[in-house]
């Protein structure tokens, strides 16, 4: 009976995607469970495993764009049972031995191999017919066919264009796609501005190093920088609520919980999953959710439901290298925090002395229809007043 390999549903508002790669060859055996093929939609990559044992007979090839419900390839569990007895049926009866099979001597096996003899046809005068070296000695190697034709004088090659050239034509992905099309809405549907503001991170960065170890320890999770970002974000958001809000339709539709998006750059696009209900959640628990989605996104495992639910994003170019940008919105929340590269520059100190301090431009792009200048700055600046100050953390809680 064959089965049919179907694509999966893998979201309300996913209805297509492409095929990534197969992992099984058309005509190979799969077993139960086996891991047939990655399915690229515009918000994960989704496997789709082998549901019987048997032979896989591929029907969509890599790249075919494919809709929910649509048949992949197909298994011929019939064709499997069978073949296990025709493999010890072959078993228990071998074939015999043909006469060009016979074992020969190294010496033999070599003067037959520069005289291009066949064993077959020369008669052996050892025991049981074996060749000896003195029977192939005296054969005569067969004439050949035809006579070799003349070699003709190789033709100069013909000269390779330059580099600059060529061209290529590479099919879009679902999510590179699904991004494109997310990055022009928010251009076009939303009113976006940025607002630019520096921060002192030597408190910061003298916490983790005096308690890295300790954390470590305790938790078994890294202390990094994204965790203390995420928890100055929270508490801006609860003091500036517009940066946590969308518009829908004539209404403005406000959250009073944060689902923070943190924004990963995978080989094929940017993915943003979300930390659910951040604001219940301590600093050693977010770190931890932020290592697991790393380790998600160089898998290529984040899955959809890992990625629904945003209320507002943080994004780090600084990991590239970025010292300044503009991050753009990503639709329908209406705020992302844009970090940027730790650069040591030369500062003034509150005793006007001019210091070497570890500085990070930061951005926030939101939907002018929602929040004005002043809730952007003010919050921006609640940032920077608590990253600054990390006692603020405990005492402003």
């Amino acid at each position: 009976m064959k089965i049919d390999i179907v694509v999966p549903s893998v979201g309300e508002s996913v209805r297509e995607g492409m095929i990534h790669k197969w992992l099984k060859q058309d005509g190979e055996q799969v077993n139960t469970d086996d891991v047939l093929v990655e399915l690229e939609t515009d918000k994960a990559t989704v496997e789709v495993v082998a549901e019987s044992r048997g032979i896989l007979k591929i029907i969509k090839q890599a790249g075919e764009t494919v809709t929910i419900g649509e048949v992949l390839a197909t298994i011929d569990d019939d064709h499997a049972a069978a073949l296990p007895a025709a493999e010890k049926s072959r078993k228990q009866s071998p074939e015999k031995a043909t006469p060009s099979a016979a074992k020969l001597s190294p010496a033999v096996r070599r003067i037959v191999t520069e005289k291009q003899l066949d064993p077959s046809q020369i008669q052996g005068s050892g025991k049981d017919g074996r060749l000896l070296k003195q029977d192939v000695l005296a054969a005569e190697p067969s004439p050949p066919e035809s006579p070799p034709p003349e070699p003709s004088p190789p033709e100069p090659p013909e000269p390779s264009p330059p580099p600059s050239a060529g061209e290529r034509r590479v099919p879009m992905s679902m999510l590179r796609r699904r991004i494109a099309e997310r990055l022009v809405a928010a251009q076009n549907e939303t009113a976006m501005l940025t607002t630019f503001n520096e921060i002192n991170l030597r408190e910061i960065i003298a916490c983790r190093q005096r308690y890295k170890d300790i954390f470590m320890r305790k938790h078994d999770t890294n202390l990094g920088f994204m965790g203390f970002f995420c928890l100055a974000c929270t508490q801006a958001l609860q003091e500036f609520p517009e940066l946590n809000a969308f518009v829908a339709a004539n209404d403005v539709v406000y959250h009073d919980y944060v689902n923070m998006g943190i924004a990963v750059s995978t080989p094929r696009g940017l993915v943003v999953p979300v930390i659910k209900h951040i604001e219940r959640l301590a600093l050693h628990a977010i770190e931890a959710q932020i290592a697991a989605f790393a380790a998600k996104a160089r898998e290529g495992k984040i899955s959809v439901d890992d990625m629904q639910g945003g209320t507002f994003t943080i994004s780090n170019g600084g990991v590239f290298g970025s010292l300044l940008s503009t991050p753009i919105l990503n639709p329908p929340q209406s705020g992302i925090l844009g970090m940027h590269k730790i650069v040591s520059r030369p500062i003034v100190a509150a005793d006007d002395q001019i210091v070497a301090a570890p500085m990070m431009y930061v951005a926030l792009s939101y939907d002018h229809r929602i929040a004005d200048g002043k809730q952007a700055v003010g919050f921006l600046v609640r940032v920077k007043e608590l990253l600054e100050d990390p006692t603020r953390f405990v005492l402003e809680a």
